[in-house]
């Protein structure tokens, strides 16, 4: 099972605070575990701050007042930048993982320093943070019921408005988001 390029969506009564109403973006799912980023939790930092804070400017106006997310609990000091392929070749930024089928995934500052000087990816998301499992973890939790999977879609990352992305992604699946259950069923 690899759930890379697919959407992680926390059902409801989620018992982990930092997923409660998440939906994650899978970059990465092996036998060594996932590495997802959440994209609908904007947090108090807007990019013309972080990029403050790495001594870049950002004279977008349209970027500089775009939130930065809460990707995830693990290395929260740490940035991580998911956006568009930049065409067909491989990626221009020195720490890259692309997703098959996907988007791209840059933790190295080069991307930030293209962006400031007006190019770099055109559709970005930026988060601190990461959500991570080990070996097996992600899969204990599915069978648990506790996240609804369906293939991503570069739409509800970037188009969409922040507080609609949870709804939006779950009807991917084709159903209302109020009919899910905080109970799982046995037979």
């Amino acid at each position: 099972m690899n759930l890379s390029n697919q959407f992680l969506i926390a059902m409801p009564g989620m018992g982990d605070d930092n997923f409660t109403g998440a939906v994650i973006y899978l970059c990465e799912h092996t036998e060594n575990g996932a590495l997802g980023l959440v994209i609908n939790k904007p947090i108090d930092i807007k990019l013309k701050n972080l990029f403050a804070k790495v001594e870049l400017s950002l004279d977008s106006p349209a970027l500089a007042d775009q939130p930065v997310y809460f990707g995830g609990p693990v290395q929260t000091e740490r940035g991580f930048v998911l956006h568009e392929r930049m065409g067909d070749a491989h990626s221009p930024y020195s720490s890259t993982l692309s997703i098959p089928g996907g988007l791209e995934m840059t933790t190295s500052k080069d991307v930030l320093e293209a962006l400031s000087a007006g190019a770099g990816p055109k559709r970005l998301l930026v988060t601190l943070g990461y959500s991570g499992w080990a070996a097996g973890q992600l899969e204990e939790e599915l069978g648990r019921n506790g996240w609804l999977t369906v293939d991503a879609t570069p739409e509800i990352i970037f188009d969409t408005p922040v507080e609609q992305r949870y709804d939006r992604a779950v009807s991917l699946l084709g159903f209302d988001p109020r009919m899910l259950s905080q109970e799982a069923g046995h037979a």
